[in-house]
């Protein structure tokens, strides 16, 4: 399902990876995170897919509620344990949605 993001300008915060063969504990952590982005002021959405390649787009209303997200203590604890098991690499981007369009 895509995002329903508001109109331009917004932020994404765009988190790509390669997952270890660790699969424990994945599944409900990736869920839990994405129940508790949702509870986050300034969050507006999220997209995302995964193969050998793992893609998840955030979308957040401002660089404030982003920073916030990535100190909140459960995304912390997340985060470490991605860093020491779950994933063989990763990259984060945060762009700013200057323009967007559809169908």
């Amino acid at each position: 399902m895509l995002a329903n993001t508001p109109k331009p300008p917004y932020y994404a915060v765009i988190f790509t990876s390669i997952r270890t063969d660790v699969d424990e504990g994945y599944g409900a952590m990736a869920e839990r995170m994405i129940e508790l982005a949702q509870t986050q002021p300034g969050f507006l959405g999220a997209e995302s897919a995964r193969q050998a390649l793992g893609i998840t787009v955030s979308y957040w209303q401002d660089l404030d509620a982003i920073k916030n997200w990535k100190a909140h203590s459960e995304h912390l604890m997340a985060q470490k344990m991605g860093r020491d098991i779950w994933y063989q690499a990763f990259k984060v981007r945060i762009s700013k949605v200057e323009r967007d369009y559809g169908f």
